[in-house]
C-alpha cells in the first residue's frame, strides 16, 4: 500500500502583501516544523521518499522537520494568490479582501472565476493547477512506499478535491480549516486513492501550545 503524508508549511509571514513577502517562515512558523519532528521521531514515523515544493516556506518547514535535502519539484508549490487577486480586481472587479471575514467570501469567488477561465491575466490556469497537482500525486505514489510531501494549503485542497470530487465552496472551505504544520494523509488502495487523516495536529495537542495551531 502507498501511503503520501502531505504537510502544510509552517506559519509564513501573515502581514505580507506580495507572494514574495509572504515565503518566509516566521519564527513560530519554524517552531512549528521542529515540533512536528520531534513528534514524528518520536512515533517512529518511516519516509521512503520526502518532497516539497521550491517555495521557501516549504523548504525551511522540511528542513525544520529533520530533512535537509527533500526532493524539489516545483509542481508542489502554491497558487499566486497575491497576483490572482491583482488580477481579478483590476480585470473582473473583484475588491481584494481587506480583513479574515473578507477573505472568506473572496476566494470562493476568486476560484470560481478562475475555474471558468474567466480571469485573462491569471499567472496560471486553474486547469494548469490542477495538473500539475496530480501529475505530481501521480509521480509519488508511482514510487511506492510512504512519502512525506510538504507543500501548501491550496495544494492539500486541490489534492482532496481530486480524491473527494470537490465542487469550489467544499473545497474552500477545506482550504480554510488546514492549519500550519498539519497532517493530512492519503492512502492509495485497489486503484483508488483514499483519505486517512485529515489537518491533524498532534505535535500541537499539548495546553501549552494552544497559540501555535495557526491557519495564517
Amino acid at each position: 500500500m502507498t501511503h503520501i503524508t502531505f504537510v502544510r508549511h509552517g506559519q509564513a509571514n501573515s502581514h505580507a502583501r506580495t507572494a514574495e513577502d509572504y515565503d518566509r517562515l516566521s519564527p513560530l512558523g519554524a517552531q512549528q516544523a521542529q515540533w512536528l519532528g520531534d513528534y514524528l521521531r518520536d512515533t517512529r514515523a518511516h519516509f521512503d521518499q520526502v518532497w516539497t515544493g521550491d517555495m521557501a516556506r516549504q523548504v525551511g518547514t522540511a528542513q525544520g522537520i529533520g530533512h535537509a535535502a527533500p526532493t524539489v519539484d516545483r509542481r508542489l508549490n502554491e497558487f499566486d494568490y497575491f497576483t490572482l487577486a491583482n488580477v481579478a480586481e483590476a480585470e473582473n472587479d473583484l475588491t481584494a479582501p481587506q480583513t479574515p471575514e473578507d477573505f472568506t467570501r473572496h476566494i470562493p469567488q476568486l476560484l470560481d472565476l478562475w475555474r471558468e477561465d474567466r480571469i485573462p491575466g491569471a499567472p496560471e490556469r486553474f486547469s494548469d493547477f490542477e495538473d500539475r497537482a496530480r501529475g505530481a500525486v501521480d509521480d509519488i505514489l508511482s514510487r511506492g512506499g510512504r512519502a512525506l510531501v510538504v507543500t501548501s494549503g491550496g495544494v492539500i485542497s486541490m489534492v482532496l478535491r481530486q480524491v473527494l470530487a470537490l465542487e469550489i465552496p467544499e473545497m474552500t472551505r477545506l482550504m480554510f480549516q488546514v492549519r500550519n504544520s498539519s497532517v493530512t494523509e492519503i492512502e492509495f488502495v485497489h486503484g483508488h486513492m483514499m483519505l486517512a487523516s485529515f489537518n491533524a495536529i498532534p505535535h500541537l495537542a499539548a495546553p501549552d501550545r494552544a497559540h501555535a495551531r495557526t491557519f495564517i
